[in-house]
């Protein structure tokens, strides 16, 4: 039976950072419209932390870390969160949001170079081709002149890369790094300090605050979106993952991410979704399906040996 549960909870796992992840670009880009980024991702996590430790309260299940778990989590917390999602909401702000998530879907390419460089690890001859229709696929994405003329589309461009590299350094942390045991606690603890670390940013970068009553009603709900299903349920996910698979087969959502995030945009928000941007959805997702696909088929050919 407890194997069957553990299924289960992976299937739900992976199926909150397919789907609800691949909501939040859509639900970030309505709420960054109105309200300023940094504020807008600090309110967010802050209150997600604060909820996830009521629900440990109510769970009985203790809060209680020590000081190297405690400083591992504020550090995965600004990965992840503080610069990782913070500055993706704040580049949001001039790219559109299924364009961002195909950037974004580049995660596994950098995870594997960052691995290769990191850690280490060889790169399967099958990758090498994974890695050049992946940058192909970059370069088609970010070279369409409609999209970098556009007012500040280059920097947002620069900085969601910039995530893409603390995201990727994030997930080889996590791997090996001293964190509490209990994936509530964990994620909690990261939700908390990412949004304390924002809401420094807030102020360091004077952003105007207002209170959620002088907030349409339409981020009201967007807000809250992201606060339950969008940080607890997901990041939640997220951290569980982390530790009963691969990185790189958690990094997999990228397959399923930009469709969500292109498909949304394009119904609610009347993005455009140019043939280029098409053909490079489809060259980079191959290339990532090569580099995962390969390091499967390696680990299994190690293990029938």
């Amino acid at each position: 039976m407890a194997r069957v549960r553990n299924t289960t909870l992976v299937v739900s796992a992976f199926f909150s950072i397919y789907v609800i992840w691949g909501s939040t670009y859509l639900l970030n880009k309505v709420a960054v419209a109105e309200l300023p980024p940094f504020m807008l991702a600090s309110i967010r996590f802050i209150c997600a932390g604060l909820l996830i430790f009521i629900l440990c309260k109510f769970l009985k299940i203790p809060l209680a870390i020590t000081k190297l778990q405690f400083r591992n989590t504020v550090i995965a917390g600004f990965l992840f969160l503080a610069f990782g999602n913070g500055v993706v909401v704040w580049a949001l702000k001039f790219v559109d949001s299924g364009f961002a998530a195909l950037e974004v879907s580049a995660q596994p390419l950098v995870i594997l170079l960052m691995m290769r460089l990191l850690q280490g690890k060889k790169i399967q001859p099958m990758s090498v081709i994974g890695v050049a229709l992946g940058i192909a696929g970059i370069y088609l994405l970010v070279s369409q002149k409609q999209i970098i003329n556009q007012d500040g589309s280059v920097l947002g461009i620069l900085m969601i890369f910039a995530c893409m590299l603390s995201w990727g350094y994030g997930s080889l942390f996590v791997g090996k790094a001293d964190l509490p045991p209990n994936f509530f606690v964990n994620t909690g603890y990261q939700m908390f300090t990412a949004g304390v670390l924002l809401l420094a940013a807030s102020l360091l970068f004077a952003e105007e605050w207002s209170y959620p009553s002088q907030w349409s009603t339409k981020v009201q709900y967007t807000m809250v979106l992201l606060i339950v299903f969008g940080s607890i349920v997901a990041f939640t996910s997220f951290n569980y993952l982390l530790r009963m698979v691969s990185p790189e087969k958690v990094a997999t959502s990228a397959y399923v991410n930009p469709i969500i995030a292109l498909i949304l945009g394009w119904y609610f928000l009347e993005e455009k979704i140019t043939g280029q941007s098409i053909a490079a959805a489809v060259i980079l997702l191959t290339g990532v399906y090569f580099i995962n696909t390969t390091r499967k088929l390696g680990k299994s050919a190690r293990a029938l040996k």
